[in-house]
């Protein structure tokens, strides 16, 4: 069974120190990367083609977002990325891709670099004992020679 590492990604620098652990991890494993780009629900908006409008062009940038990460880790790592794109609330779409059967062997996510860690951090971190797999949490400071040590 091959090791995944599923991976928030957005446009944080914390996400991309969380990508490029899971793409160390997974390449020193033998393992593959599986990519998480979240859409937030546009607030209600009177007419309906205009909210799908602001979901769609949302949409567009988590992919373009998640395409060029996946660039990224193929070129540093070798790693062809699975990608996912949800729209909603972000908590609900990690427990979901945690609950969907795939076999996830942590859940990788980048904390902010200073204050609050951010509130995927703060809600998984909160009990991580309830969590089906690792939650393995970056910090937002380290080095790219950080995170390549450690990984």
């Amino acid at each position: 069974m091959r090791r995944t590492y599923l991976v928030v990604v957005d446009e944080s620098s914390e996400a991309e120190s969380a990508l490029l652990f899971a793409a160390r991890r997974a390449a020193k494993t033998g393992g593959g990367v599986h990519m998480l780009a979240l859409v937030p629900k546009a607030q209600f908006v009177q007419w309906g083609s205009v909210q799908a409008t602001i979901e769609e062009e949302a949409r567009a940038r988590a992919e373009a977002l998640a395409m060029n990460a996946a660039g990224t880790l193929m070129a540093e790592a070798g790693i062809q990325p699975e990608i996912t794109v949800k729209i909603g609330d972000p908590i609900a779409s990690v427990k979901e891709m945690l609950a969907s059967g795939e076999p996830i062997a942590a859940l990788v996510l980048g904390a902010a670099p200073k204050g609050a860690p951010g509130p995927l951090v703060t809600h998984f971190g909160h009990d991580p004992g309830s969590l089906p797999c690792p939650l393995m949490i970056i910090p937002g400071a380290l080095s790219h020679e950080d995170i390549e040590r450690l990984s």
